[in-house]
């Protein structure tokens, strides 16, 4: 592994465990048993280590998305598979580390944010335009309103003023959204889909 691979690897897992403002670029080059003149060689500052792991992190999540959607036999099931993928982001994620970001990496949160807005936003629309198809999603469901909700939802589920970190797990917040989402775009007959992927027996 080269050396900027090694920074940006070590740097991710401690943000993670401590969240971004706890982590120093002492506490980084020691992590590494390395200099921090090295690091410096590599990132001019802790901002800029930060923005470029960020946006690694995004194009990652980006060509794992588009592989799920390739994959999934339906949109239900492309759902249930991205919640999956939620918990490999969320569930090891220090609670603090989105607030970081916000507060003192403004760059990085506006890439998040774009991310949010643009390729995030235009895959749930065509999601629910391939659900209607499927006959999953209701007809009457505006895909336009119904996308940007779903994208709100999600930047909702991160914020600590809404679901406070002592009181909520991430993972748990995102999940609980994203099946009320589902629930309330489907038919009955992707209702039902829903149940079995859940192993939910219900009376009709």
């Amino acid at each position: 592994m080269e050396t900027k691979d090694r920074i940006l690897k070590a740097a991710l897992e401690l943000f993670f465990r401590y969240g971004i403002k706890s982590i120093t670029m002492d506490d980084i080059a020691k992590h590494l048993s390395m200099s921090k003149k090295t690091i410096y060689q590599f990132f001019s500052d802790k901002d800029e280590l930060v923005h470029s792991l960020f946006m690694q992190s995004l194009e990652e999540d980006e060509r794992d998305f588009v592989a799920i959607s390739e994959k999934a036999a339906n949109v239900v099931e492309e759902v249930f598979m991205f919640m999956r993928k939620m918990h490999e982001i969320f569930d090891t994620i220090n609670p603090n580390i989105f607030y970081d970001l916000q507060k003192y990496h403004p760059k990085s949160w506006a890439l998040f944010h774009d991310f949010k807005t643009n390729y995030i936003l235009g895959s749930v629309e065509k999601s629910l335009e391939r659900g209607k198809k499927q006959g999953l999603v209701r007809e009457d469901v505006n895909v336009k309103i119904l996308a940007r909700l779903r994208v709100e939802e999600i930047g909702m589920g991160l914020n600590p003023q809404i679901f406070a970190a002592d009181k909520f797990k991430i993972v748990d917040v995102q999940i609980a959204l994203t099946e009320h989402f589902l629930y309330g775009i489907c038919t009955l007959k992707g209702h039902k889909l829903i149940n079995k992927y859940k192993h939910i027996n219900e009376e009709e």
